[in-house]
């Protein structure tokens, strides 16, 4: 799974001023092919589902090694957007458009999964002023496309992070887990589009 290529659409709803994203993913599906992906049309897929907003996020490339999904995807509701395949599979509190569109911003999402990173694989983590730590789950290219995952070791020389905030990098010893099958993940993203998901116990 690590390496792999995937996309997403996400269809936005509004209620009382809140932004609320069901999330679709061409994982595993397909690895979203770029022809494809570049002739989807955000305002027609909005049009299309009935929604006021579709946002396109990607394409992305997972850094975790394994995905437990609580109930497993073959009973996901699946939908096909614009000749690309996808599974619903979380939804996001987005809450403002305004705050949302800002990096380093933690936003709920429910996926009902647990991610594991293997003993032996390097990780990327951001560091918060309170301790808390957030591991990078995946890299997105949609902003630099020249962006790979051999230059992730010393990608915090390019992030105006946080003060207080630190970036590092190491190789796991023992293996890794985000254990949010159960609970929602608390995720959040730097301005490169890189989304990172808060340690959790277990």
């Amino acid at each position: 799974m690590r390496g792999d290529r995937y996309c997403e659409v996400l269809l936005i709803t509004m209620n009382a001023g809140s932004a609320t994203g069901e999330v679709w993913n061409t994982y595993p599906l397909n690895d979203c092919p770029q022809a494809t992906w570049e002739t989807l049309d955000a305002k027609a897929l909005a049009a299309e589902n009935n929604v006021p907003i579709a946002k396109l996020n990607g394409p992305r490339y997972w850094l975790m090694n394994s995905v437990e999904k609580v109930g497993g995807v073959a009973d996901l509701p699946k939908k096909d957007f614009g000749g690309l395949e996808m599974y619903r599979q979380a939804t996001v509190d987005i809450g403002s458009l305004l705050e949302a569109a800002k990096p380093y911003v933690l936003h709920q999402v429910n996926r009902s999964a647990a991610f594991t990173f293997d003993a032996g694989q390097r990780v990327y983590e951001l560091t918060s002023t309170d301790g808390t730590v957030f591991v990078m789950q995946t890299y997105s290219v949609q902003i630099d496309p020249t962006l790979t995952e051999a230059q992730l070791t010393d990608l915090g020389a390019r992030l105006a992070l946080p003060e207080g905030w630190t970036y590092t990098s190491k190789i796991l010893d023992a293996p890794l887990k985000v254990a949010t099958g159960t609970t929602a993940a608390h995720v959040l993203q730097d301005e490169l589009g890189n989304s990172y998901s808060e340690l959790t116990a277990g």
